[in-house]
């Protein structure tokens, strides 16, 4: 079972969530998520069981109405709180109300699913100063983690990919794709002609120019 995390950054959440970062806020600033269930100081963070509510509510949209959303969420809240605990007791997560029932366990399944998803993304990824600048890369290499996530983005296929890095695998592509995406790359994209020392070039799409005819 996964063990409790910490709070979860905006780019985490919306991860683990399904959801897209701009819903994310609007959970916070619309009220959706309860009391208790983010922070705003020193930048906005998330329980995990916040997830639950944000997939849930996000996803729900075009079965029921703001309002049962909302009714639903406040019903099953106290058992979201501590939801590990909820689980190991094998606690019901439905939730009944006239003729509305409600069965967050599917929910609450994905989002521990994903949260151990996660976690195994980060564990085949590490940082150092010492290894090109502290740019992330996967464990044991000097491979760039962002890099290998923007080759699969930008169509190149798993093969072509793993033809450039033989000591790869589908698995590990997927999981760089993951934690490309939970932690984006900040600060001033690099320019062109930058790539770092280790990184491979899979494909070249730039036309040549033409000079015109003096």
């Amino acid at each position: 079972m996964t063990a409790p995390m910490e709070m979860l950054r905006m780019s985490e959440a919306a991860v683990i969530s399904g959801i897209t970062l701009r819903d994310v806020n609007r959970a916070i600033d619309e009220g959706i998520l309860p009391a208790g269930f983010f922070s705003v100081e020193n930048g906005r963070h998330v329980v995990p069981a916040a997830c639950m509510v944000m997939s849930f509510y996000f996803s729900s949209a075009r079965s029921l109405t703001a309002e049962e959303r909302v009714y639903a969420i406040k019903a099953a809240e106290p058992r979201l709180r501590d939801w590990h605990v909820s689980r190991r007791r094998g606690e019901s997560w439905t939730v009944r109300h006239e003729f509305l029932t409600i069965d967050f366990a599917p929910f609450a399944e994905r989002i521990v699913a994903r949260l151990d998803r996660l976690a195994a993304a980060r564990e085949i990824v590490e940082s150092s100063p010492e290894i090109l600048g502290g740019t992330p890369v996967i464990r044991g290499t000097r491979i760039p983690v962002h890099d290998l996530a923007a080759s699969i983005s930008m169509g190149d296929s798993v093969e072509r990919v793993l033809a450039a890095y033989p000591g790869l695998d589908g698995e590990t592509l997927e999981l760089a794709a993951l934690y490309a995406e939970a932690y984006p790359m900040r600060g001033r994209p690099r320019g062109a002609g930058e790539l770092p020392k280790g990184a491979v070039i899979i494909s070249d799409r730039r036309v040549p120019r033409h000079r015109r005819a003096g």
